[in-house]
């Protein structure tokens, strides 16, 4: 549904963005993660059409953004950190106004405004300035507009950036409502946000693709912690040091009458190899699990790895 190819852009002497490929099929809620001025905004303009790329492809349902900007630009619903909302405005005008820029067929714009208004849950605000809203109301008014026109892809750049926690949590459950229907883009520099609402993350620093991944293999990694009681500490750390595809193993010290080790590897069968080191000395495995990180220690060891300035 979204292909990005090595795409490229510069403002003068500035390279925000450098060499950015990735792709993202029909159905996908994926989270854009990174620190501010990684590049995530014009990488999303780039793709909505805003900007044109210095160099490199971007296609959206497999049209050019560039050569069919407005093609593109109408299968994609866009919500941009700060909205473009009247305050003057009554809810309904708006919204009618979003409808009649969009091209909606008269035909269909009480079906789609009643579906749009449904779901952002606006319906006892449509008489109501928009700017007398709450700024969480004003944010469901700005996702409103973004699916009036029922798009095949939801682009959302920081979109629950300034709300409080309750706020939030309601923009969260939005999202995840609209995911079951669109493909979903999720810009945001907030690391619980990517793994309360997204399936996969691309994370982004300095204005290239530093990691993309289902959250799930992210967090795996190939470490590995094994506890075993009724050997002689050093003698089971050479056995699991001498494992098959064992980097680097790590003693934790003993707790619960078992001496626990933390391996590193580079292999998928690290823990069976662990398993029969442990059985062939003849001990006792009280614990034998992966290590599984959170979002924030995967962005950490990143930022560390690659050594760009978060």
């Amino acid at each position: 549904m979204i292909e990005a190819v090595e795409v490229v852009k510069r403002y003068g002497a500035l390279q925000a963005l450098d060499g950015v490929s990735f792709s993202i099929g029909r159905g996908e809620v994926v989270g854009l993660l990174g620190p501010n001025g990684a590049g995530k905004t014009t990488l999303i303009r780039i793709l909505c059409g805003y900007f044109e790329p210095s160099a490199g492809r971007v296609s959206v349902d497999g049209l050019d953004v560039v050569d069919e900007v407005r093609a593109v630009q109408g299968r994609i619903g866009y919500l941009p950190e700060q909205t473009p909302l009247y305050p003057e405005m009554l809810v309904q005008e708006y919204l009618d106004m979003v409808a009649d820029l969009r091209g909606v067929p008269s035909s269909q714009r009480r079906s789609m405004l009643s579906d749009a208004v449904h779901a952002t849950e606006l319906g006892d605000h449509l008489t109501r300035p928009i700017g007398a809203l709450s700024k969480g109301f004003r944010q469901r008014v700005g996702i409103a507009q973004a699916i009036l026109h029922r798009p095949k892809v939801l682009v959302l750049d920081e979109p629950t950036s300034g709300l409080d926690p309750t706020q939030v949590v309601h923009v969260r459950d939005l999202i995840r409502r609209l995911a079951e229907t669109t493909t979903v883009l999720f810009s945001t520099h907030i690391l619980s946000e990517v793994e309360q609402v997204c399936e996969r993350a691309i994370i982004v620093l300095g204005g290239r693709v530093r990691e993309d991944a289902r959250l799930d293999d992210l967090r795996t990694t190939q470490r590995v912690i094994v506890g075993v009681s009724g050997a002689d500490p050093d003698a089971a750390a050479a056995a699991l040091t001498a494992t098959p595809g064992a980097d680097a193993v790590r003693s934790l010290g003993a707790s619960d009458g078992a001496h626990r080790f933390e391996v590193d590897g580079s292999s998928e069968d690290l823990p069976r190899g662990l398993y029969r080191a442990v059985r062939d000395g003849g001990w006792d495995l009280h614990e034998l699990r992966p290590v599984v990180r959170d979002l924030e220690s995967v962005f950490r060891d990143l930022v560390q790895r690659e050594g760009v300035a978060a």
